[in-house]
C-alpha cells in the first residue's frame, strides 16, 4: 500500500467546513465515551521562547486510526508570507501500523479549530444568537467567521483587531448578506454580541470580566500556552467554563492557570468537557441568562478526526501523491 501526501492547496479544498464541524464532533464525542486516547503534548521550546515544535499524538476508536500533528509555532511569522501554525498530520492504520498519508497541517489547523468552536457554539450559545464579535483578525478570525454562522442565524458580524488595517481586510472578504463591521474597540465590539470568539495573538487580556452581559457565549481560541491569555480573571470567574479537555487546561491554558493563580477559580470551576456535552452526560447551558466560555487548546483527535476526512475525501477524488514510502519488511 503507497503512503498518501496531501498538500496545503489540496486540504482546503478536501476538507470543507461544515463537513469539518462533523468529523470533529464526531472525535470529540468518541472522546467523552472513552473511545479515544489523548495523551498531553509535549512541547519543545526554541531559546527565548521564539518558536516551538509541538507533538500531539493520539487515537480515535470510531475510525480505527491513529495519527499525531507535529506543528511548529513562531508567532513572528506575521506579517510575512508564512503562517504562524506549520507542519504535518501522519495517519497510521490503527491495525497494523502503516502509514497511509502525511497532510499539510496549516490548513487543517486553521480550519479544524473553528469547526470545534463552532461544536461548542452549538452546544452552549443560545439558539437565537445572531450577533458574532471576532476579536482578532488574523488566519482564525478569518476560519470563525465562516464557521460559526454554519450553527447559529448570524446576522451581524462585527470585527475588531489592533491592527484596523487587518480588521478592514476580514470585513470585506465577508459574504454581503450579512452586516458586517469594523470597531476600533473592544468594549464597543462586544456591546450587545451574543457570541465572541476571541482569536488574537496576545499575551495579554483583550476581554475583561466587566464587558460580559447575561446570555453571551465565548470562544477563547487565541492562546494555547500557560503563559498568554486573552480573557482577564474576572472573565474567567464571571462564566461558566467548558473545556475540550480537562487535562489540557489544568497543564497548559495560560486563561486558566492565571485566573487560578489570582485565586478567583480552581480545578471545580470547569463545569464539562464538550465530549460530554455531545454523549449527554451534562446539559451545558441551564439558563438563557448564563454566561458560557469555551476554552479552546486543540486536541489531536481533533486533527485525525478532520485528516481522516482529508485522507477519505482525497480518495475519492484521486487527490494528492501516492508513494512507496516504506514499511515493507525485507528478510
Amino acid at each position: 500500500m503507497k503512503t498518501i501526501f496531501i498538500a496545503q492547496d489540496e486540504v482546503r479544498d478536501l476538507l470543507p467546513m461544515a463537513d469539518c464541524i462533523d468529523a470533529v464532533r464526531r472525535a470529540l464525542t468518541a472522546l467523552g465515551r472513552d473511545d479515544a486516547i489523548q495523551p498531553l503534548r509535549p512541547i519543545m521550546w526554541l531559546p527565548e521562547k521564539v518558536g516551538a515544535l509541538g507533538m500531539m499524538p493520539g487515537y480515535v476508536g470510531s475510525i480505527d486510526t491513529m495519527g499525531i500533528k507535529t506543528v511548529t509555532v513562531f508567532p513572528g511569522n506575521a506579517g510575512t508570507d508564512l503562517d504562524s501554525h506549520q507542519g504535518t498530520v501522519m495517519l497510521f492504520d490503527a491495525t497494523n501500523g502503516r502509514l497511509k498519508a502525511v497532510i499539510d497541517a496549516t490548513e487543517i489547523t486553521a480550519i479544524r479549530t473553528a469547526a470545534v468552536s463552532a461544536v461548542a457554539t452549538d452546544v452552549l450559545a443560545r439558539t437565537d444568537s445572531s450577533v458574532l464579535t471576532i476579536l482578532g483578525a488574523g488566519v482564525q478570525g478569518r476560519s470563525h467567521a465562516s464557521a460559526i454562522p454554519l450553527v447559529r442565524p448570524i446576522t451581524e458580524v462585527r470585527v475588531w483587531s489592533r491592527t484596523t488595517a487587518s480588521a478592514e481586510r476580514l470585513a470585506a472578504s465577508l459574504p454581503d448578506v450579512t452586516s458586517v463591521a469594523v470597531f476600533d474597540s473592544v468594549e464597543d465590539a462586544v456591546a450587545g454580541a451574543d457570541i465572541i470568539c476571541t482569536t488574537s495573538a496576545s499575551a495579554e487580556p483583550i476581554l475583561r470580566g466587566d464587558l460580559l452581559e447575561p446570555g453571551m457565549h465565548i470562544n477563547a481560541v487565541g492562546s494555547s500556552v500557560p503563559f498568554a491569555r486573552e480573557l482577564d480573571s474576572n472573565a474567567m470567574a464571571r462564566s461558566r467554563l467548558f473545556v475540550d479537555r480537562r487535562e489540557s487546561t489544568i497543564n497548559e491554558s495560560g486563561d486558566f492557570l492565571m485566573a487560578r493563580a489570582d485565586g478567583v477559580i480552581d480545578a471545580d470551576h470547569i463545569v464539562a468537557e464538550i465530549g460530554e456535552l455531545l454523549n449527554a452526560d451534562h446539559p451545558g447551558r441551564e439558563s438563557d441568562d448564563e454566561i458560557t466560555l469555551f476554552k479552546s487548546l486543540g486536541l489531536a483527535v481533533e486533527d485525525i478526526g478532520a485528516a481522516d476526512l482529508v485522507y477519505r475525501n482525497a480518495i475519492d477524488a484521486g487527490r494528492g501523491v501516492a508513494i512507496e514510502f516504506g514499511g515493507t519488511r525485507h528478510d
